[in-house]
């Protein structure tokens, strides 16, 4: 049959790593392993006044989201629902459930002055460095 390939479970995206470092304890590249079987990657940027957190979180609505801010951590919290079809699944790539995610900064920040949007799946979360003790839970808003 030309076009049709086996299926290897190294290249069609199962979470082998996550897995290992749930698992062992160990921490790859990424900080925070996946949790519920839903994955969120997430770019940090450093500011001379802040950290920028990037995380790709398609198809969730804002207000589904739970964010919250502690001294130099932040945990994400939320739901990816699967979405109901008439017919039937040809090909599923994509993850399903509750997620959360733990990633600690390298510093603590100020929570106060903490912003969060969402814009095309990305959640953009701008917290700028402070003094630690300071908890606040941060409304993200469409864009």
């Amino acid at each position: 049959m030309a076009g049709r390939r086996s299926f290897d479970p190294w290249a069609e995206g199962f979470p082998w790593r996550e897995l290992l470092e749930q698992a062992y304890g160990l921490r790859g590249e990424r900080s925070g392993p996946m949790v519920a079987g839903v994955g969120v990657p997430v770019d940090i940027a450093e500011l001379e006044d802040a950290y920028v957190i990037y995380a790709v979180i398609p198809g969730v609505e804002p207000a589904a989201m739970d964010l919250v801010v502690e001294d130099d951590r932040v945990v994400l919290r939320g739901e990816v629902r699967e979405p109901s079809v008439d017919g039937q699944w040809v090909s599923r790539e994509r993850r399903f459930g509750r997620f959360q995610r733990t990633i600690e900064l390298p510093s603590p920040v100020d929570p106060e002055r903490a912003e969060a949007r969402y814009e095309n799946g990305i959640l953009v979360i701008r917290l700028p460095k402070a003094a630690p003790g300071r908890v606040r839970r941060i409304p993200v808003k469409a864009s």
